[in-house]
């Protein structure tokens, strides 16, 4: 079974490749792959709350999740080295093809008050990165089997180096941003 996002990136190559001018079929950008990552701050000295997340994670990317831990001790934060500090889960292939197409169809639009993706979350190297303020509405999350509800950070990771370039493959792509102009 072929993936929708990933069939339609196959139909939207020529639009990129004489939007962007490019001599090469090789220059054009595509998606690398998603990283989803969880910072857990004061909640990370619960062992239960962090295998909650890294559970719900791994329900939302269909990935197993890794709990990540600190690389150095710093005692403002009252933190020492190798205590975990966050989830993360790197998505490649299928797999990424599958959660864009979930997150883009499925999951923003249920989102209350729902107005687009900033467009400023670009880094000028081809990434762009969005957070989300809940994971409640990915549809397999139950409510009542999560402890905490929290927020989560998505990268979305290219093979190209431009911001409006990275801009347009996911605008045909059909991540929504919101109106306005383009910033970048």
């Amino acid at each position: 079974m072929e993936l929708r996002s990933k069939k339609k990136y196959e139909e939207i190559r020529d639009t990129l490749k004489t939007d962007l001018n490019l001599s090469n079929d090789m220059l054009i950008p595509k998606l690398e792959k998603i990283v989803i990552s969880v910072g857990l701050g004061e909640q990370s000295k619960d062992t239960k709350i962090i295998q909650s997340v890294a559970d719900t994670i791994s329900l939302i990317a269909n990935q197993k999740a890794v709990i990540t831990k600190a690389k150095a001790s710093i005692a403002g934060f009252k933190l020492r080295e190798d205590m975990p500090v966050g989830v993360k889960v790197t998505l490649r292939s299928t797999q990424m093809y599958n959660f864009f197409e979930k997150l883009v169809s499925i999951a923003l639009p249920r989102v209350k008050d729902f107005r687009g993706l900033p467009r400023n979350g670009f880094d000028g190297r081809g990434n762009y990165n969005f957070g989300l303020d809940e994971q409640l509405m990915f549809p397999e999350v139950i409510y009542d089997d999560i402890m905490i509800t929290h927020g989560m950070n998505i990268t979305i990771v290219t093979t190209n180096d431009g911001d409006k370039d990275t801009f347009k493959l996911l605008e045909l792509m059909g991540l929504p941003f919101a109106k306005g102009r383009q910033d970048g």
